[in-house]
């Protein structure tokens, strides 16, 4: 019997699939899943390739109650730019969650990663930073500096934010470009310190191996998301930042240990040290504390999961059969 499977391009998905609150929900509602322990996901199969300055990552989650399934290739390679190609790319495959077929094809040259990051940096500023937040800052000028001030303003409106840079340039241009996009007055920030001694969230979205963000720097009622550290080479954060805040959590503490922020913490600090850090699927559904009070200082350590893309892609076929966009092909 032929099998139809729907084959997606970028640009249409970039039609079908936009940042809004409801792809938001969906991420916080695969991690309350991964959180009631019936998620099945495997490790992070991590290729790192420093002879050809790359890195390959491939994730995946089977979740209950949905009807699919997704395999997301991730490559990275770091060199494209000097041949006028893109520094990242990738695909996911969406398998039925019933007979194990393929049912689509999202060939998004990491469009819905980039979605479904932002939108787990969203749920991370709803749970963890302060009730008011008037000023949030970004430290990387990228696709995620971008998109992370963008998904944080749909859940904790502010009405300034900085963004610093190693390049300057950058910085300036992101933040005019922000600034037209959000609404708001959005500026370059020539020092990563008085940026975020003037902000309540902080967003960390750089690939450094050594920190940009002091422990020296903190203060009553930060919050920190630092998404940037996912390979075992990586790290955003000032150890000492991880053993001063109130409440730590992790998209998932066993990945977190291998190639995150925690990681880089634990190994600074003696050993046992950062024991008492949770999840963000347990503070999601009450069963681990996040922010108490207002004067907390909070970080969220994120590395992506496979749920999220699980997730990510079950909401994307959803929305590319409902503008009927699209190729089907038969098998």
């Amino acid at each position: 019997m032929p099998h139809e499977i729907i084959l997606v391009t970028e640009p249409d998905l970039r039609q079908a699939v936009q940042l809004d609150l409801d792809v938001i929900d969906r991420i916080e509602n695969a991690f309350a899943s991964l959180a009631a322990g019936q998620v099945v996901m495997p490790p992070v199969l991590s290729m790192s390739l420093p002879e050809i300055n790359a890195e390959v990552d491939v994730k995946t989650a089977y979740v209950p109650g949905l009807d699919g399934f997704a395999l997301k290739i991730s490559p990275g390679f770091f060199d494209n730019p000097g041949l006028g190609l893109p520094s990242l790319n990738g695909l996911m495959v969406l398998l039925s969650a019933k007979t194990g077929l393929v049912e689509a094809v999202f060939l998004d040259n990491g469009y819905l990663t980039d979605i479904r990051t932002a939108a787990a940096g969203a749920v991370a500023a709803r749970l963890l930073a302060p009730s008011k937040v008037t000023t949030a800052g970004v430290l990387g000028t990228g696709v995620q500096a971008r998109l992370q001030l963008v998904a944080a303003a749909k859940v904790r409106p502010f009405g300034k934010a900085l963004i610093w840079g190693r390049d300057a340039g950058k910085a300036a241009r992101l933040a005019a470009e922000l600034n037209a996009a959000l609404g708001i007055d959005v500026a370059a920030c020539a020092n990563p310190a008085d940026l975020v001694a003037q902000c309540q969230l902080v967003i960390t979205t750089t690939p450094v191996r050594d920190p940009i963000l002091s422990a020296d720097w903190l203060h009553a009622g930060l919050h920190v998301t630092a998404m940037g550290s996912d390979q075992e080479d990586k790290n955003e954060l000032d150890p000492r930042i991880l053993e001063r805040a109130d409440a730590v959590v992790c998209d998932r503490i066993s990945q977190c240990e291998t190639m995150g922020e925690l990681r880089s913490a634990r190994a600074a600090g003696p050993p046992g040290s950062l024991s008492n850090v949770s999840e963000l699927g347990n503070v999601i559904t009450g069963a681990a504390a996040g922010r108490m009070s207002d004067d907390d200082i909070t970080v969220c350590d994120l590395t992506g999961t496979g749920v999220q893309d699980t997730a990510m892609a079950t909401l994307a076929l959803e929305r590319v059969r409902r503008a009927q966009a699209g190729t089907t092909v038969l098998t």
